[in-house]
């Protein structure tokens, strides 16, 4: 059942489950969550997408991003997926959560029901090759600018949330 996500309605109560690609292909609101840390130095843990993704890869987007899997909840898969992905172990504090609806690649959509995520960590990634093709620590107004600059750069979702992280922390 991992292949399998969370569908939803727009309150975040489960309706059903559905395989991973099928709800890409169908557009259909299903749950996820974005994770992003930080360093000391006030830098954004990016990564890019490993290529061969079945959407998105190559792109740069925040720390670590997925979907729970039935039965988990959102906290419970965001620190799960972490470590799965950058080899992070950190607290992880809820920001907010949003809904998106944007076309990917591959005609595929994203229709994200997506609970956001932040923590702190100085601990250097160790990525899993198959998720993560490299990664880098970047400046928030380096990013910002460069969100503007090359928006085709970046994940969909990374574009839509980026700006609300940065208005909520206060580093």
């Amino acid at each position: 059942m991992d292949d399998h996500v969370v569908l939803v309605n727009e309150q975040d109560d489960q309706i059903g489950l559905m395989q991973k690609l099928e709800v890409h292909q169908k557009g259909i609101l299903h749950r996820a969550f974005s994770v992003f840390i930080f360093n000391s130095n006030h830098e954004l843990l990016l990564q890019q997408r490993a290529l061969g993704k079945y959407h998105s890869e190559g792109l740069w987007s925040n720390t670590c991003c997925s979907h729970p899997l039935p039965g988990e909840t959102t906290a419970e898969a965001a620190v799960r997926r972490l470590d799965e992905e950058m080899g992070i172990t950190a607290p992880l504090n809820f920001l907010y959560s949003f809904i998106y609806n944007a076309e990917l690649d591959n005609g595929l959509t994203e229709h994200e029901l997506d609970h956001v995520f932040w923590g702190m960590s100085d601990d250097l990634p160790v990525i899993n090759t198959t998720e993560v093709g490299n990664y880098k620590y970047i400046a928030i107004s380096e990013l910002q600018k460069d969100l503007l600059e090359n928006p085709d750069r970046y994940t969909e979702w990374l574009k839509i949330c980026f700006e609300g992280v940065a208005a909520k922390i206060l580093l």
